[in-house]
């Protein structure tokens, strides 16, 4: 079947075109948001890469397989994106924690900062992508892990994403990005070295695994009952002791439960203020946030919160300032009264 869509295809037949890479463009697309940190950065790229396909893909000689050749032309596409812009971040990599409360100051640029990724949307498989792959594929979407990846040199970045997650050999990823083994081995060592001092010691993935499912929902629903309640104690004893708050585009940090607790993290104003929706970002929990406006009589989109766990209290939350990006996590526009 892949041949005559392939045959197909090479004649200029748009819908066998899409038939035949259309399986593959879950796991591309994160594979271009891993790169680019960016899920408007990696739709944009996935677009790109698959344009450069159509065009070039009378040149597909078969001598690897279709998917590999696909993720040539995907992490060439990325690398092109990124010499032309700066990495992307996360507050607590900006810049120092905030020593008080205070005023959070003016929001940075958007293309400054990592963005959230609903890998429940984009149907993420579990698991490994290979036999030979280091990193699963929902551990290799992790904040922390995709926040590490942009301190890469891109190259390293691709070198990494390739042999790491993916499970491409050394021979495979030289051809793609047209170098030497030697070369892919020695960038290999350098990112591991780079990305192993800023991972933790445990992955989400292996955390709620130890957790089970159970007790993630408890700790989820705990916090979010909490929050409605407007209860503080309650929210600061769910936080682990060096636990951080960091809220993008707000370049402002906090660091330790009782600086989160003095944060802008906590709620204002009596209860009923805020509602919360369970959904999933970056392979962990995350919650997206409305606050009531009055003027409406209606909870609208605040924040999505993406939740880190540590054993069974919350070690970091990243508040993404961005209601926009509500509907690629399925989360509705308003809540009603």
């Amino acid at each position: 079947m892949e041949h005559e869509l392939l045959e197909a295809a090479c004649d200029g037949d748009e819908d066998a075109f899409r038939r035949l890479v259309e399986p593959h463009r879950p796991e591309l697309h994160a594979h271009c948001y891993r790169m680019l940190g960016s899920l408007h950065d990696a739709e944009d790229a996935l677009q790109d890469a698959m344009l450069r396909a159509w065009r070039g893909l009378r040149r597909f000689d078969g001598r690897s397989t279709l998917r590999r050749w696909l993720y040539r032309i995907t992490t060439n596409t990325c690398l092109d994106a990124l010499a032309r812009r700066p990495k992307r971040v996360l507050p607590i990599d900006y810049g120092p924690p905030a020593d008080g409360r205070g005023e959070d100051g003016e929001p940075l640029a958007d293309s400054l900062w990592l963005e959230p990724y609903p890998d429940g949307a984009i149907d993420l498989a579990d698991g490994y992508a290979s036999p030979d792959a280091r990193y699963e594929q929902r551990e290799a979407v992790e904040l922390a892990f995709v926040a590490a990846l942009q301190h890469l040199p891109p190259r390293q970045r691709a070198v990494l994403v390739l042999r790491e997650v993916l499970g491409f050999s050394a021979r495979e990823v030289s051809e793609s990005l047209g170098t030497t083994v030697a070369s892919v081995n020695s960038a290999l060592q350098r990112a591991h070295k780079t990305v192993d001092e800023r991972l933790p010691e445990k992955s989400q993935q292996a955390t709620m695994r130890s957790l089970g499912n159970e007790r993630v929902r408890e700790i989820v629903e705990s916090f979010v009952a909490a929050f409605e309640q407007g209860d503080i104690d309650a929210i600061v004893g769910l936080l682990a002791e060096d636990a951080t708050f960091e809220m993008p585009p707000y370049a402002k940090w906090y660091q330790g439960r009782e600086a989160v607790a003095d944060s802008w993290l906590m709620p204002g104003g009596p209860p009923p203020r805020l509602r919360y929706v369970p959904t999933r970002a970056n392979g962990q929990p995350a919650l997206g946030v409305y606050v009531w406006e009055l003027g409406r009589s209606r909870f609208v989109p605040i924040a999505l919160d993406v939740l880190t766990l540590q054993r069974s209290r919350i070690a970091h939350i990243t508040a993404f300032r961005t209601p926009e990006a509500f509907a690629r996590f399925g989360l509705p526009p308003e809540l009603a009264a």
